[in-house]
């Protein structure tokens, strides 16, 4: 295999040697590779008796997914490694009784899927706030700007670890509970949104160490934290941390593919909508007359009042005054974003940086979503006999599916760019939360498993 290619040098119509993409690999490279390859295989041979041939090709492709993954951007070796290290000593720490999980230690207070998710759901807020300050703060020589940025970074890193352990560990506590009931934990609202999180949040992560800039922390993690937030009030309230057997719908394969892509899509539009909601604030910062501020106030309403949606009864608010304090909060972010416009447009990056994040996020969100499409299309057409049944969920995915086509076919085509992007963005987030949480809560169909 050639690991080597020829560059002119230029002026002198020379060729110099570069290195292929093997050989550039150095031996922390080629050991991590060995370590994933020798977990992988183990998992395999260990549980190949509990697998179909489809999860076992599965499992094999993971294994040079995760390789590519951690030679394309190194801190995820890192990640892997205290998640692996973090999940087997949960795992092995219930030695096969899930009452454990109230009597050893750090399974209590930290381990189990409940304990974990609990500490991710604080890390991420935690690490919201700690961006913010870094917004806020004075900046230059003597300044703490840089220092609460790069400590929100690292809690958001530690968030997404504990997420995943809580992953991974819920994954077993299900089979420890019945063999018929133990299942990826992708299949219901509470465990979607904590992928929806983690994934989320990983990618910010890497769009932070790309642009080599972390203000952009404070408006993202929003997201994330408005989505713990309503998982916080979907564990109290609707008891959904409870790990329930699969409806007979979701008992495929098929699920271990679609789910995860179709996340990847709406974390990375989310992503891309709050990129926009900066830009648009950047672009308003020197705007005085407030009239001329509406579509940003009125956005800032329809976040606050978002929450009425989830009652159940005009007594009903969702578990007490839980949306009354979300109304609080929201209200306060919102008023400090358009009072503090000015200061904060100056933290933002350039307008080029917002916009190429913005359609990157978008590209990369779409990618996975038509994957995801094609993927659910397959598994209707096994579940239901059909690959498409025009049932709500699926309208509306085709509905998110055309708004991002027609908003990279305009920027590829047409040179979208600025105010009119970054508006379709945030709409096209309303469209994409409509098709997530909407169609679940106000229609029916044969995706009703999903229901608030």
């Amino acid at each position: 295999m050639n690991t080597t290619t020829l560059k002119r040098s230029g002026a002198n119509d020379g060729f110099v040697l570069n290195e292929g993409y093997f050989a550039r690999r150095n031996l922390l490279d080629w050991l991590f590779a060995a370590l994933v390859v020798c977990g992988g295989l183990y998992v395999f041979f260990r549980y190949q008796a509990q697998m179909d041939v489809y999860e076992k090709g599965i499992l094999l492709g993971v294994i040079p997914a995760a390789i590519a993954m951690g030679w394309f951007w190194r801190p995820l070796r890192a990640l892997m490694l205290v998640v692996t290290v973090g999940s087997l000593l949960g795992i092995v720490s219930y030695q096969g009784d899930l009452a454990r999980a109230e009597q050893v230690f750090w399974l209590k207070y930290f381990l189990s899927s409940q304990s974990a998710i609990l500490w991710m759901s604080m890390l991420f807020f935690m690490g919201t706030l700690f961006y913010w300050f870094g917004m806020i703060a004075s900046r230059g020589d003597g300044g703490n700007s840089a220092a609460f940025e790069a400590m929100g970074s690292k809690i958001v890193w530690v968030a997404i670890g504990m997420a995943l352990i809580g992953t991974m560990v819920r994954w077993y506590e299900g089979y420890l509970i019945g063999p018929d009931i133990g299942h990826i934990p992708v299949s219901n609202l509470y465990e979607v949104f904590v992928l929806f999180s983690w994934m989320t949040a990983t990618f910010y992560l890497y769009f932070e160490a790309q642009y080599k800039t972390r203000a952009l922390g404070a408006f993202v993690m929003l997201v994330v934290s408005a989505a713990v937030g309503f998982l916080l009030w979907y564990t109290v309230v609707r008891g959904a941390h409870e790990i329930q057997p699969l409806v007979p719908a979701l008992k495929s394969w098929w699920m271990k593919l679609h789910v995860p892509a179709n996340f990847i899509g709406y974390g990375m539009f989310s992503l891309a909508a709050m990129v926009s909601l900066a830009y648009l604030i950047k672009q308003q910062a020197t705007e005085k007359r407030w009239y001329k501020l509406t579509p940003l106030w009125m956005l800032g309403v329809v976040i606050c009042f978002v929450p009425i949606v989830f009652r159940k009864s005009a007594a009903d608010v969702g578990g007490g005054n839980y949306w009354l304090g979300y109304l609080f909060v929201s209200g306060l972010i919102s008023a400090g974003i358009l009072l503090g416009r000015q200061r904060l447009a100056e933290r933002l990056p350039s307008f080029e940086v917002l916009d190429d994040v913005m359609y990157k996020a978008i590209a990369v969100g779409f990618a996975f979503f038509t994957i995801a499409t094609v993927l659910g299309a397959l598994w209707a057409a096994e579940a239901w006999g059909g690959y498409w049944s025009w049932d709500p969920k699926e309208t509306w995915a085709l509905i998110v599916w055309l708004n991002y086509a027609a908003w990279l076919h305009m920027r590829l085509m047409k040179g979208l760019r600025g105010t009119v992007a970054a508006w379709w963005a945030l709409v096209g987030l309303a469209v994409t939360t409509f098709a997530f949480l909407g169609v679940n809560m106000f229609l029916s169909g044969l995706h009703s498993y999903g229901e608030l």
